[in-house]
């Protein structure tokens, strides 16, 4: 494959070892490759990618970058609670109940309130499922809920 020089082999290396985003870091891995020389069979099985997958890292390098190689946005509905909240949360939940919680474990009705409440977030109970399961996904996090 084809790779423009937009950055140096040593320089993508970088990139992809330092990226903190685990995709992007694996796209750019896997233009690292095709610029030294690799054939995309090889690449396919170091990265675990389809074929068509690593020919579109390459052309989109090609046409502008590392940059063009970022997620672009997805659609759908945004969460209720922002990313930037859910450290907070997630605090908030592993601390346990407080006295103002009236609760010595917490049950999904309860952690509905603390959402509304300290977060300005409404979910049905199948949200809190959901967004439980969301900053699990995204951060080490292990919480036992008892659901009413």
């Amino acid at each position: 494959m084809n790779v423009k020089p937009h950055h140096t082999p040593k320089e993508l290396q970088k990139r992809y070892r330092t990226e903190n985003n685990a995709r992007l870091a694996r796209r750019i891995h896997g233009v690292y490759l095709a610029s030294k020389g690799l054939a995309c069979p090889q690449i396919m099985e170091i990265t675990g990618s389809a074929r068509r997958t690593i020919q579109q890292w390459v052309h989109k390098y090609n046409a502008g970058g590392v940059e063009t190689l970022n997620d672009s946005p997805r659609p759908g509905q945004p969460t209720k609670l922002s990313r930037g909240k859910e450290p907070a949360f997630r605090k908030r939940i592993e601390a346990g109940p407080t006295d103002k919680d009236e609760v010595s474990v917490f049950n999904g009705v309860v952690i509905g309130q603390i959402l509304e409440k300290e977060f300005g977030a409404s979910y049905s109970l199948w949200g809190i499922i959901n967004e439980l399961e969301n900053i699990k996904k995204t951060q080490t996090f292990l919480i036992y809920v008892v659901l009413n």
